[in-house]
Parts: structure tokens; sequence; C-alpha cells
């Protein structure tokens, strides 16, 4: 990701285009530049998805127990609720996979600000406090949030099939 220099907050990699930036990373760092931050994204998708599939079920069974709605009202409030427990437990990885994916490196691909996943976190928990690790859940629950409540309403319909 990159911005205009005059809105920039942080470290620019200033790639021309997609195919650009492979080429360009291929050739300093190989392969391995290719999966530089990958430490941050799989966990964000492993925590994301457990949190996702484990509420999405809970919130809609407890909809249907107090019976204020069930078929795809249900369905629409338990994806809702899933949706802000997705936002709150990706939050976190999102905030560290983007900094790593954002530093500076150096000739090798080492990244100049953070050694990996945990010294990420750690650094960020330390200068910035907890908090700085929900920066901008406003905006990942935007995102996350319809995405989750459709995915699990069409993956529900789905299951009826």
């Amino acid at each position: 990701t990159q911005t205009l220099s005059a809105v920039a907050v942080g470290h620019q990699h200033n790639h021309e285009s997609i195919s650009g930036a492979f080429e360009s990373i291929y050739k300093q760092h190989g392969v391995a530049g290719l999966w530089r931050g990958v430490t941050g994204a799989v966990p964000r998708v492993a925590v994301g998805s457990a949190a996702q599939l484990a509420t999405f079920t809970s919130a809609k069974d407890w909809v249907c127990e107090r019976q204020w709605g069930g078929g795809w009202a249900a369905v629409l409030a338990g994806g809702m609720v899933s949706g802000v427990a997705v936002a709150v437990t990706m939050a976190p990885f999102d905030v560290v996979s983007t900094r790593l994916y954002n530093q500076p490196v150096d000739a090798d691909g080492t990244g100049k600000l953070y050694r990996g996943f945990l010294d990420c976190i750690l650094q960020i928990s330390s200068k910035e406090g907890l908090l700085g690790l929900y920066k901008g859940i406003g905006a990942v629950y935007l995102r996350l949030g319809p995405h989750t409540v459709l995915s699990l309403f069409f993956w529900d319909e789905l299951r009826k099939m």
C-alpha cells in the first residue's frame, strides 16, 4: 500500500504497479521476500475465522432460543454479533501485519523497525499501550462487519440447500 507523499505516514515502498512490486521484490529479495509479513497474516486469519464461526453459531442460537426472530433475521443478528467479534479479535493482527508489511527493509530483506511478529506486538504495547493494537478498529469493523454478515448469511443459506 502507498499514498501520496503529502499525506504519507511512515515508510512508503513506492511501487508503480502490482506487477512492478512483484518484480522488484523478487529481484531484491527472492521468493522469500514475497512472503515477508506472513507471520502476521496467518495468525490474523486463524483467529478471525475462529471468532467468526464460533460467535455466529452461538449468537444465532441465542436469538432463536429467546424467540426474538428466526430464519434470516436470526442469521443477520448472528452475523452482526460475529462481525463485532471478528473486528475485535482481528484488529491487533491487522495493526501488526500492516506495520510488518510497511516497514523499510535492508538489503537482506530484514525489517529495520521490527524483528518479527512478537517484537512488533511488544514494541507497540510498550510505546503506545495495549490500545495501540486497536488503532483503526472503526475502519476494521466497517470493512469486516458487512463482509461477515453477508458471508455468513450466504453460508447459512447454502447449508440449507
